[in-house]
């Protein structure tokens, strides 16, 4: 993996994190945190859009498929911590 990849790869994470932060909580979670819930955000949102027959690629494609994603693991968790 190329360092430019690995940039490429958390400012996506980190722009994706807090887009979901701010559009569930109206905040975001700091930056490690906001990574984070990009990172995992984007393997959900990938899982869902193939599921849905849904493909998206370019940058735009990511950053809307891991924001997507990330929106669905947030309102997941505030699901299970209302349990």
């Amino acid at each position: 993996m190329d360092i430019t990849v690995l940039v490429t790869f958390l400012a996506i994470g980190a722009l994706a994190g807090w887009l979901a932060g701010t559009l569930m909580k109206g905040r975001g979670f700091g930056l490690l945190g906001n990574i984070v819930v990009g990172i995992i955000g984007a393997v959900v949102g990938g899982f869902v859009f193939s599921l849905l027959g849904i493909s998206a690629g370019g940058l735009m494609g990511s950053i809307i498929t891991a924001t997507a994603g990330a929106v669905i693991l947030l309102w997941a968790v505030g699901i299970i911590k209302k349990a």
